[in-house]
């Protein structure tokens, strides 16, 4: 059962990382949208700011084969932003016949300021249950220091650890996806862009995507062609020693690979995502649900004497 046990582990890795991507990269539609009408500022954030609150809702779907035995997963993703603040809720979950070998759910929640042209973070809680497994990680980030606390604790914090001048620079795994995505693009950018940076309370990260060119893609929610980006890892700090500097996700063969559909509204959203393992094979995603609307202020709907 160990190579079921090690499928499945590599499928929720992959999970937890592709969707994060097609969440950042879904955001980055409606920065690419403001690009193409020449503004400077990417229309989502500039509105916000201006006052008009926008959520985000986002869903994808995972599929693999382990051992025959099919596994699924779900990453959904509801992120608020008000004018000068944000709150980005997340929850990845392996389903189906897959929970009963990995009985995997990750929730996570980001918040921080809200600036003319990108997020910052101020604190992440990431509460991870990984079968028997159960750690609960606190960040903070400041101006000039962070603080973290794990419970349990770390056995250590990698060789060699992430350091302050380095954490400062970074945001949280789900903030650093969703800035990246609304961050000023210059018309005519390259649509995949990069890098992104990322702090997990333990793991330096640098994330590279690499235009692959377009190519013909057909889904059960859209057919086209299709911009491919080519994601790699940049493993800078808090992991083991050696692990450094290999820049694919452990298990992974290669890059991971993801299709943006340019559609009639200007929006170019990720469609599918893949990636391939040495244990089993192909796992694709692809989007369930992705939809902007706006968030009704509880000043402006509170009636008079209300509460």
């Amino acid at each position: 059962m160990g190579t079921s046990s090690e499928g499945f582990y590599l499928m929720k890795r992959a999970i937890l990382l592709a969707s994060g991507l097609a969440l950042a990269v879904a955001g980055l539609a409606v920065a690419d949208t403001a690009s193409r009408n020449s503004t400077a500022t990417p229309a989502l954030l500039a509105n916000v700011k201006a006052g008009t609150p926008t959520r985000m809702i986002y869903e994808l779907e995972a599929k693999a084969y382990v051992l025959f035995i099919p596994a699924t997963g779900r990453a959904s993703f509801d992120v608020a932003m008000q004018p000068d603040n944000y709150v980005i809720n997340s929850r990845v979950k392996v389903t189906g016949i897959a929970d009963w070998f990995v009985n995997y759910d990750m929730v996570l929640q980001a918040s921080g300021y809200t600036r003319g042209d990108a997020l910052k973070t101020y604190s992440y809680v990431s509460q991870n249950r990984d079968g028997k497994k159960n750690r609960k990680v606190n960040l903070t980030i400041g101006p000039d220091s962070f603080k973290m606390k794990a419970v349990p604790e770390f056995g250590n914090l990698g060789d060699p650890a992430a350091t302050t001048k380095q954490v400062l620079k970074t945001n949280d795994p789900i903030t650093a996806l969703i800035t990246f995505a609304l961050e000023p693009r210059a018309p005519g950018a390259d649509p995949c862009g990069g890098p992104i940076r990322i702090f997990d309370g333990r793991q330096l990260t640098y994330l590279h995507l690499k235009n692959a060119g377009k190519k013909h893609v057909k889904t059960d929610a859209w057919s086209g062609d299709a911009i491919e980006c080519h994601v790699t890892m940049e493993k800078v700090a808090g992991y083991k020693k050696g692990e450094s500097n290999k820049d694919n996700l452990s298990g992974i063969d290669g890059p991971l690979r993801m299709w943006l559909a340019p559609l009639e509204n200007g929006v170019t959203v990720p469609v599918k995502i893949q990636a391939d393992t040495d244990k089993i094979g192909k796992i694709t995603l692809q989007a369930r649900k992705l939809r902007f609307e706006p968030i009704v202020m509880e000043e402006a709907a509170a009636t008079p004497g209300g509460g």
